[in-house]
This record gives structure tokens, C-alpha cells and sequence, in this order.
């Protein structure tokens, strides 16, 4: 598994950042480290304020320990007021999960997948190259490519190199009587 540091840096390499302030478009965050600052008519022990305060709350309280994709986005003017005036704010577009609500390590083909499905629903990119082959002999090549990707060169001979179990003898090796 690839660290949330590699995988922010792929964001950055393959979607771009910001040009007006360089802050990544995507990113990927541990939800309970996310805090925003917001308008809030109640205190913590649920006693209406007359007059709403901003305080720095949890922003996926919704969300516990999980990671989640974010996309930079505008703020709309209308919850300018709601975010303190902050003019952009990062919304989450994916949580990572499985279907029993079971966190799950992000992965760099899943987050992918994920941004290029948005793109593609905004008509910024298309999906055409997830359209797959599925005839036999597409299916047979898709399997050996994986195996050659995963195992490569096995053999004996790489096997015993790889656990010391092999001796090597250098190429200027003379032999000597």
C-alpha cells in the first residue's frame, strides 16, 4: 500500500493544483483530523446563542476514522456566511469503505477511478478507456499480463538468488589449479 503522502503526490502530478492559491485540487485526509471553521447557532451543550458565533468544529463528525477524498471546490456565496467567508473549501467526494461500513486503505487505482468518473460527469474527460474487451483471448491476455507484472522472471534459479540460496560466480572468475 502506497502512503497518503505518495498518493496526495499523485493527485497533485496528475490532476493539477490551483493556480490561484497552488493548493492541490484532490486530496486525501484521515476524517477525524478534519476541522473547519464554521457558523454555528448553538453551543456544544445544545444552548441556542441569540447571535451565531463562528467555532472551529469537526468537519465529518458524520464520518469517524475514515479516510476520504476531497475535491477543491467554490464556495457558493449563499454559505459564504455559513464557512466564515471562505471563498473555497474542500467536500468530500468519496469515503474510503466497503460495504459493511468497514474503513479501507485508499488505494491509487480506486481513487482514480473515482476522479475520472466526476470528471467525466462534468464532461471534462471521458471513460472510454475503462471500456474493456471481453472476449477469451482479451481475458487470456489481461491474465498474463497481470502474472508477468506480479512475478516477472520467476525461476528456480531467481528464486534461490532471491533467498541467498544460490551461489554466484562473478565473470572474472579464473579458475585456478
Amino acid at each position: 500500500m502506497e502512503s497518503i503522502e505518495v498518493l496526495n503526490e499523485r493527485l497533485i502530478d496528475h490532476y493539477g493544483v490551483d493556480t490561484s492559491n497552488n493548493l492541490p485540487l484532490f486530496r486525501i485526509v484521515w476524517s477525524d483530523d478534519q476541522f473547519e471553521k464554521r457558523l454555528v447557532p448553538v453551543t456544544d451543550l445544545g444552548v441556542y446563542l441569540l447571535h451565531p458565533e463562528v467555532r472551529e468544529v469537526r468537519k465529518y463528525p458524520y464520518l469517524p476514522h475514515f479516510y476520504v477524498l476531497e475535491r477543491l471546490v467554490a464556495v457558493p456565496e449563499i454559505q459564504m456566511q455559513e464557512l466564515a467567508g471562505a471563498k473555497q473549501s474542500y467536500e468530500p467526494i468519496w469515503t474510503y469503505r466497503d460495504a459493511q461500513n468497514n474503513a479501507l486503505p485508499p488505494i491509487w487505482t480506486a481513487t482514480k477511478v473515482v476522479v475520472d468518473i466526476l470528471y467525466a460527469a462534468l464532461g471534462k474527460k471521458s471513460l472510454r478507456k475503462y471500456i474493456e474487451d471481453t472476449s477469451p483471448e482479451a481475458k487470456e491476455l489481461r491474465i498474463d499480463k497481470l502474472q508477468q507484472e506480479l512475478f516477472g522472471n520467476e525461476s528456480e534459479t531467481g528464486d534461490a538468488l532471491a533467498y541467498k540460496q544460490a551461489i554466484v560466480v562473478p565473470q572474472t572468475y579464473e579458475k585456478g589449479e
